[in-house]
């Protein structure tokens, strides 16, 4: 279907308005903010009832304005700009109003009584029939028409219906597919949150099992020097392993996270378009693009435990001539710890014999 957009020349004051009136529509609700509009750190506005929405939705557990307990406050993403915001006790409550924004929108609506949108709509004319409007949607051809072209043009033998309805269907359609997107996104972030915590925990658990490795080798001989470089070695790989995994899940993460918040991006600046027919040009593949992205199965996590370096845990209680066997040994860090204690108290009160017989196990 061909058409073209048949400007009038508007006057001034009704073009800034349609400007101002595009600087006042809520990220969230794709309506004019309604009151109280709250700013957040990143100099973006929400209405306060949105803002909740989005906040709830990132803390769950947080607890009500009225309840009785105490809230240590939470913390949810700007839906612009993907900036974190954490907030303290009283949650939103706690955010400043823009009394500037809210001003701007009583004076707005005092100015201007039209629908919203409802001028651009009028400049949208058929290009095959140059005084008819697109009024219609041809649901065969899944473009806009004209009621000529449904008459004798090109769309005769099509079913169509009003614009309107396919206009409300198609923006319900998109606005849900952002939110399930939206929703997505934040599962996402928390995973690789969690992943990131995963990573620190096999670094710190390394460091650990590393001082013991040397607290243990410290006392011994050459060939204990030696049988230490080669189990250290082992640990290291093993650590480079499971961090190569891990943060390779999450860079994997976090491009999928990139590309998903640049389609809400896109999606929510469509939403913007206030020329329904322009719109469903674009809707149609975004609303595609929405669900097939929505859909994306990513990678697995790692599996409960996977952190632990455990397995990396020494026994050294063995006769000398056994020292060049040495290797880990799962599940004996527990039994070393004990053996620990006991061997301290021994010590303590050993003579000068005691401690050269007891000398393999004091290493402990």
């Amino acid at each position: 279907m061909n058409f073209t957009v048949g400007f009038k020349p508007p006057l001034g004051d009704a073009h800034n308005m349609e400007n101002l009136e595009k600087q006042l529509i809520c990220p969230i609700c794709l309506e004019m903010f309604s009151k109280p509009v709250v700013i957040l750190p990143c100099q973006h506005n929400l209405c306060r009832k949105c803002a909740n929405d989005v906040f709830q939705a990132s803390n769950p557990l947080w607890q009500s304005r009225g309840s009785s307990t105490v809230s240590s406050g939470g913390r949810f993403r700007c839906p612009s700009c993907r900036h974190e915001v954490v907030l303290d006790r009283h949650g939103v409550y706690g955010l400043q109003r823009n009394l500037l924004v809210e001003n701007i929108i009583d004076i707005y609506k005092q100015e201007s009584s039209r629908p919203l949108h409802s001028k651009a709509e009028q400049h949208l004319m058929c290009e095959e029939h140059e005084d008819e409007k697109i009024n219609i949607y041809c649901l065969s051809c899944e473009v806009p028409t004209c009621s000529l072209c449904k008459v004798f043009g090109a769309h005769k033998d099509c079913e169509v219906a009003p614009l309107p309805t396919i206009y409300k269907r198609q923006k319900s359609e998109l606005s849900d597919g952002i939110a399930m997107l939206v929703a997505g996104n934040d599962r996402v972030q928390a995973v690789i949150t969690q992943m990131e915590e995963v990573c620190q925990t096999i670094e710190d658990n390394s460091r650990r099992q590393k001082q013991l490795l040397n607290q243990r080798f410290e006392t011994l001989c050459a060939v204990l020097e030696e049988r230490k470089g080669e189990l250290l070695q082992a640990l290291a790989r093993e650590q480079e392993e499971k961090l190569q995994r891990v943060r390779g899940l999450i860079r994997q993460y976090g491009d999928h996270l990139e590309v998903s918040s640049k389609l809400v991006e896109s999606a929510i600046q469509s939403m913007e378009e206030p020329q329904m027919a322009l719109y469903l040009q674009q809707a149609k593949e975004l609303i595609n693009k929405v669900g097939a992205m929505s859909k994306v199965e990513l990678a697995g996590r790692p599996e409960p435990g996977y952190e632990s370096m455990e397995q990396f845990s020494v026994n050294v209680e063995h006769v000398a001539e056994m020292l060049r066997t040495i290797d880990f040994q799962p599940g004996a860090a527990g039994e070393e710890e004990d053996d620990e204690v006991a061997l301290e108290g021994d010590e303590s009160n050993a003579g000068l014999e005691e401690e050269r017989l007891d000398g393999p196990e004091g290493l402990h």
